[in-house]
């Protein structure tokens, strides 16, 4: 194996050690990039992510057809890696990513074991994975006491730390971090005495609502928020109200829950701050890069995957996406950029987002495009067009704004297309 020094060049260096980076490099090493010619850099002392404080089991069902919990299914991961020889950088923070004048791309990183390291790569994964939107960028008016904490936050408290962040909780939002919370802070003899959603409907998935909420008879308050946190030195209770359509306090609603500890699961935001700062552009409703069907961006050998591309509902999905930006990225090294034609794809109406933004003609596999919609829908049909020619179509029972759908367009049924733009749309029934 290379020798790890501070002036390093590789064919591959992947930015991130989680679901997503572990799954990219085994792609990338079993589509034909030698092991010592790749590199993953983990901010963390241990590889595996977010999975290592996930204690809870539901990992693995569509990957593995069994129910793992998430240290398990980060173990099946970074085994392999360990077993195929590809080398990790561990406890090593990235500050920045740019292009070189040569394409080749510049990282550079500081590690506890060596210092200030600078990277030389043809090609990048982007794996960094997503964080927790805090109560500065909610507004939450109030006094500043001790207890507040993100979901995320709390789970590693209590998961990894061993500590009870609090024993008389309020969540705000439905996230399924905040709904895994409320159980969890349940088993662990808390009383989690509500969880306030600002939408008229949840942002987790239907299952975590069943087995996490209703199974321990904790009430979900629907178009409702925190308008008043009270307490000085620690939090005393909270001041929750119903909001009208436009999400605005109804003057009159408001009910007070004592409690000792809020805990906030408002949403994730893709850690894109390297994206952006070397000049990949974004998508402004995924916070992601804007990528094409294998998952590269618009700067030539950085392809991106997992939550740093857009939130993901199941890990299993994020390795499969991942394995798609490994392998694209070994083509590339392999074959370098070709002359393909980039057509773009547009969500129409209620779908907020697809992605892959761009698929490239003419389309050598079958294309999954992964998309949500912005409110609940019943019965509605999936319609996939270019010019009119409908590319696909396919029924849905129920969509869910916390639930990523997907549709798989054949190869095929592509080959006709020559210009336009791809139009994803919902026809309801």
């Amino acid at each position: 194996m290379r020798e790890i020094s501070a002036e390093m060049e590789r064919e591959l260096v992947v930015i991130g050690g989680g679901p997503a980076g572990l799954a990219a490099a085994i792609a990338a090493a079993e589509n034909g990039v030698a092991v010592d010619d790749i590199l993953i850099l983990e901010r963390e002392p241990e590889l595996g992510g977010i999975l290592l404080q996930c204690i809870h089991s539901g990992f693995g069902l569509h990957r593995f057809g069994e129910e793992l919990t998430g240290p398990e299914y980060a173990a099946r991961f970074s085994k392999k890696v360990v077993e195929m020889g590809i080398p990790s950088l561990l406890s090593t923070m990235v500050l920045t990513l740019h292009q070189m004048e040569d394409g080749c791309k510049e990282i550079t990183a500081v590690s506890s074991a060596h210092g200030l390291i600078r990277l030389k790569a043809r090609a990048v994964v982007l794996a960094m994975g997503c964080r927790e939107r805090g109560r500065g960028a909610l507004n939450i008016p109030g006094t500043r006491p001790a207890g507040i904490y993100t979901a995320g936050a709390a789970q590693k408290f209590v998961n990894i730390k061993g500590f009870m962040p609090g024993r008389r909780v309020v969540i705000l939002g439905s996230g399924d971090i905040g709904l895994i919370m409320a159980r969890r802070m349940t088993l662990e003899g808390a009383k989690v005495e509500v969880v306030a959603e600002l939408m008229p409907y949840s942002g987790g998935l239907s299952r975590n609502i069943q087995q996490c909420l209703r199974d321990f008879d904790i009430p979900l308050l629907l178009s409702h928020t925190i308008t008043r946190i009270h307490g000085k030195e620690r939090v005393t209770g909270v001041t929750i109200s119903q909001v009208d359509e436009k999400r605005r306090p109804i003057p009159g609603s408001e009910q007070y829950f004592a409690c000792d500890t809020v805990l906030l699961s408002c949403g994730l935001i893709p850690e894109n701050e390297l994206t952006r700062q070397a000049g990949i552009p974004l998508d402004p409703v995924t916070g992601g890069a804007v990528v094409g069907e294998n998952r590269e961006t618009e700067m030539a050998g950085v392809f991106a995957a997992g939550n740093v591309l857009h939130v993901h509902d199941l890990v299993d999905f994020v390795s499969a996406e991942a394995e798609l930006a490994g392998a694209g990225a070994a083509r590339w090294l392999a074959e370098g950029d070709g002359e393909e034609f980039k057509l773009p794809i547009h969500p129409q109406g209620i779908i907020r987002y697809v992605v892959p933004q761009t698929v490239s003609l003419p389309a050598k596999e079958d294309v999954r495009l992964f998309f949500r919609v912005g409110e609940v829908v019943d019965k509605a049909a999936v319609i996939v067009e270019n010019g009119g020619k409908v590319l696909y179509k396919g029924m849905r029972p129920r969509l869910l704004p916390g639930e990523m759908e997907s549709v798989t367009i054949k190869a095929a049924a592509l080959a006709g297309t020559e210009g336009g733009q791809l139009t994803v749309r919902l026809e309801k029934r």
